[in-house]
């Protein structure tokens, strides 16, 4: 099993290299930019489909709508930018909501982010199929399996470390960086040399009158270009040094190159007068309008579905780094704060990729029916997050702490109308399930942090009072009881470590066939004749009910102040599959003790004797 595993995801990184598997600037652009960029292909199209049953005029106002969005863009990035420098150690909107604006408001955020990873991851898979099916429609009939195969890759790559994946992602999205690059600078070129700009799309008809709601829906359809942004702001750690600057500077030339993308191919769509033709996705028929259907738009085509495969990219290193910040301040399972063998949080990887997989079997993989659900999540955590910002300069002050409380101010003020915009244009879309999600996983929040502190309450030695002091001190020697299901040579070395923690031993054989109790007897006392054996007969063929009767009546009757330990023979087989084709008694009857309140105040011993098969 450790063969296939190492195979897969590589060989255990020792703890003392976590320090030198940090990214440089180039990994780190290439590991937390790609959903960032790519949202151009998805929100681009969200918007085309929200403007294109106003017809000409309404496909007219797209480079508007492009700039405002932008607009908000370059807010957002300066708002972040002071949150790398303000909390260096990563937690991005959670850290910053949760210290300045209260726990509550720190866990929205950070279930705003958990929701949106989810969904980025879900929306890029599906869209990246839909990219590549523009260009070879008989795949839009595979577009779940298709999805599913290339969510395992990119699991399979985030496991196998930090470094590892940040260069599996430079290929993909530098390649996509110079295509589509090149593609918008060519454009620009073919711009220049028509005749005028084409602000009219006149071969359209309406099917709907242009409207200030449908604006709206298109505006709130686009800002899904800003997902992935908050990214860097999670993962400063895992910077090569210095820390903050480096992430800062990722940060400042991700957003530019967002900003230039967008810009560029929004405007392009429009100034081309571009209409995409039956399935095709908008930023294709824009190749295809500039390229034609030559070698060019391929190399297009398998850039965009690259950048947008591993888009995914960024929600798996924000993700699971999230988890672990919250599983240590106890509002998720302590499992996520563990690294796995390659230094990274593999059960956090594991989890996303879960969902992830649940969410486009649900959607059939369709990214159109997943977008309406994200959005929402983003700019709530935007809008805490420079709400908390806000409160932040003003206790701490500092240099030029009024320009940067302005700067977080109008940004929280814009996130927040946008967030409204989206909520509500979206709410019959699909929006209402991430409306309705976020407030209960935060109380799922406080449901786990109140399991771990009852934990912790009962587990302080300072309830060991005077009475449980005299208790543990009056127990006599331990009785033990050992359950058997036959007679065999596992039972050999059960009996060894019996008689060494007690000479009041008991044997116990459950008796499900009638008379089946005598064979057994005849043999134990050939053998163990110094352990005596009772044999309880069970009417209904159960092993677990009369075992517990008999240990409860046994403990009763002793009135030693403490419970019968309890040690499990059990058998396991050479091979894991071969588990199946023997009977799971020994577990059951652990698994019913662990699990069962404890009698007459005291805890029970339950020591498993493992004996292993050969073959």
């Amino acid at each position: 099993m450790n063969m296939i595993k190492h195979f897969f995801i590589g060989s255990p990184i020792p703890t003392l290299e976590q320090k030198e598997n940090r990214l440089n600037k180039v990994r780190a652009l290439a590991a937390f930019s790609p959903d960032a960029l790519s949202s151009i292909a998805y929100a681009n199209q969200e918007i085309f489909l929200a403007l294109v049953v106003a017809g000409s005029s309404g496909l007219s106002l797209s480079f508007p709508i492009g700039l405002a969005i932008t607009g908000l863009l370059v807010l957002v990035a300066l708002s972040y930018f002071q949150t790398i420098q303000g909390y260096p150690s990563g937690g991005g909107s959670y850290i910053v909501a949760r210290e300045n604006l209260g726990i509550t408001p720190g866990l929205a955020a950070a279930a705003s982010l958990l929701v949106d990873y989810t969904l980025t991851a879900a929306v890029s898979l599906t869209a990246g199929v839909a990219a590549i099916a523009s260009s070879f429609p008989i795949l839009w009939e595979y577009q779940t399996p298709l999805a599913l195969f290339f969510l395992l890759v990119i699991t399979i790559i985030n496991l196998r470390g930090i470094r590892e994946t940040g260069t599996a992602m430079a290929v993909p999205v530098y390649l996509f960086l110079v295509t589509y690059l090149l593609m918008l600078a060519y454009g620009v070129i073919q711009a220049l040399l028509t005749d005028g700009f084409v602000t009219e799309f006149n071969t359209l008809p309406a099917s709907k009158p242009l409207s200030t709601l449908l604006i709206l829906e298109a505006f709130s359809a686009g800002c899904t270009a800003l997902t992935g942004i908050e990214a860097i702001s999670n993962g400063v750690p895992v910077f090569e040094k210095p820390e903050v600057k480096n992430a800062g500077k990722t940060l400042l030339i991700m957003a530019f190159l967002m900003a230039l993308l967008f810009v560029g191919s929004i405007g392009l769509t429009q100034f081309l007068n571009v209409l995409p033709e039956g399935q095709e996705t908008i930023l294709s028929a824009l190749a295809h309008r500039i390229l034609g259907n030559g070698f060019g738009y391929i190399l297009i085509q398998i850039s965009s579905t690259l950048i947008l495969v591993v888009a995914a990219n960024t929600s798996f290193a924000g993700f699971p780094r999230l988890a672990a910040i919250l599983a240590s301040d106890g509002f998720l399972p302590k499992p996520l704060t563990q690294l796995g063998d390659r230094l990274v949080y593999s059960y956090g990887i594991v989890t996303l990729s879960a969902l992830t997989g649940l969410l486009i079997i649900l959607f059939k993989g369709d990214s159109h029916a997943l977008v309406p659900l994200f959005a929402v999540g983003v700019f709530v955590s935007f809008t805490l997050s420079q709400s908390g910002m806000v409160l932040h300069w003003w206790k701490t002050r500092g240099k030029n702490w009024k320009l940067k409380l302005t700067v977080n101010g109008i940004g929280a003020i814009a996130t927040g109308c946008a967030t409204l915009v989206i909520g509500s244009t979206k709410f019959l879309k699909g929006a209402w399930i991430s409306i309705l999600l976020i407030p209960l996983i935060v109380h799922m929040f406080y449901k786990v942090r109140d399991h771990y502190q009852s934990t912790a309450a009962q587990l302080s030695l300072s309830r060991i009072n005077q009475k449980r002091k005299k208790e543990i001190q009056s127990f006599s020697s331990l009785r033990v009881v050992l359950p058997i299901s036959s007679l065999h040579i596992g039972i050999v070395e059960a009996v060894k470590i019996a008689k060494q923690i007690s000479d009041n031993i008991q044997a116990v054989y459950i008796e499900i066939e009638p008379d089946s109790g005598i064979e057994v007897k005849e043999k134990w006392e050939k053998y163990f004749q110094e352990i005596p054996l009772v044999i309880l007969p069970s009417p209904y063929r159960s092993i677990i009910s009369p075992l517990l009767d008999y240990l409860d009546k046994y403990d009763r009757e002793s009135a030693d102040n403490q419970l019968a330990a309890v040690i499990l023979p059990e058998l396991i087989p050479a091979k894991r599959w071969h588990q199946i084709l023997h009977n799971q008694s020994a577990r059951l009857i652990k698994s019913s003790l662990l699990y069962r309140r404890r009698n007459l105040g005291f805890q029970r011993v339950i020591i498993d004797v493992p004996y292993h098969l050969n073959e």
